[in-house]
């Protein structure tokens, strides 16, 4: 199988299951994976060897009950219990600031989004389709970093894996309303909205990278792999190809130990060998 040519920012890694895709630059901050059809989820063997990709265990995995909205869970340091792997509470992001902890979602056609802060030690996983996007969800993840872990929004890393792309997401014109009615602006809607074709098409990579950056990350940190999944099913499962039958993807990413910590460690030594 011949695989599509990411964004430079982005490369194919051959797993043990097949290929997966991962974002240069946020491998600096967390270890991270957006898989392929290869690996058959929600097959629970499947998770098995997702997470050994990214080096953990099914026992680290933390999910949430995918429904399209615009709720963040949040498990913070110190208070995740052992038992919680299956414990999924409706939600569309996860974030963690608990070192070695696994943050997924599950997509097809949807947007991935990993989000990671190497200073305090956070990660976001975010699952954004329209109705995501047009709640701002991605700008929600972020406010809650700040306010649950401390982080900065300059400081974040995010990566927008595959998904349903705009030549291909071809939307109702109410779907345009839904946007405007959400307050968006203007000039947000009509660079988000293609309208040179019959029907408008919707791009979610530009509508979420411009909350993104709404929301304090730099542009230059934000990384959009441009992979359609409407566009490749024989490489990506596809909800609009293949309806009900479709498998689902997964974008998961492995809560940092925070460096802050680290440095402090190192400044104790000195001090003390001082």
């Amino acid at each position: 199988m011949t695989l599509p040519i990411p964004d430079p920012a982005f490369h194919w890694n051959h797993e043990a299951w097949g290929s997966g895709l991962r974002c240069r630059s946020l491998s600096a901050q967390a270890q991270h994976l957006f898989t392929s059809k290869q690996l058959p989820l929600p097959d629970p063997s499947a998770w098995h060897a997702a997470l050994a990709s990214v080096g953990t265990s099914v026992n680290s995995l933390r999910r949430v009950t995918q429904v399209h909205g615009h709720v963040v869970r949040v498990l913070k340091r110190g208070q995740v219990p052992h038992h919680a792997a299956e414990d999924r509470p409706d939600g569309d992001a996860v974030v963690s600031d608990q070192p070695g902890l696994s943050l997924a979602v599950m997509v097809a056609d949807c947007v991935p989004i990993l989000i990671a802060d190497a200073r305090v030690g956070a990660a976001a996983a975010v699952h954004a389709g329209w109705r995501g996007t047009c709640l701002r969800l991605a700008a929600v993840a972020v406010e809650t970093m700040r306010r649950e872990c401390g982080s900065r929004p300059a400081d974040l890393t995010a990566a927008i894996g595959p998904s349903a792309g705009p030549a291909d997401y071809e939307v109702s014109e109410s779907l345009i309303e839904a946007f405007r009615a959400a307050g968006h602006e203007a000039a947000d809607i009509d660079a988000w909205f293609i309208r040179t074709r019959p029907k408008p098409h919707l791009d979610l990579w530009t509508a979420n990278r411009d909350q993104l950056v709404k929301s304090g990350l730099s542009r230059d940190r934000i990384y959009i792999c441009g992979l359609s999944t409407v566009s490749h099913p024989a490489v990506f499962d596809s909800y609009r190809v293949d309806g009900e039958r479709a498998g689902r993807m997964a974008g998961i990413i492995v809560v940092p130990a925070p460096a802050e910590a680290s440095a402090f460690v190192e400044a104790t030594a000195d001090k003390t060998a001082d």
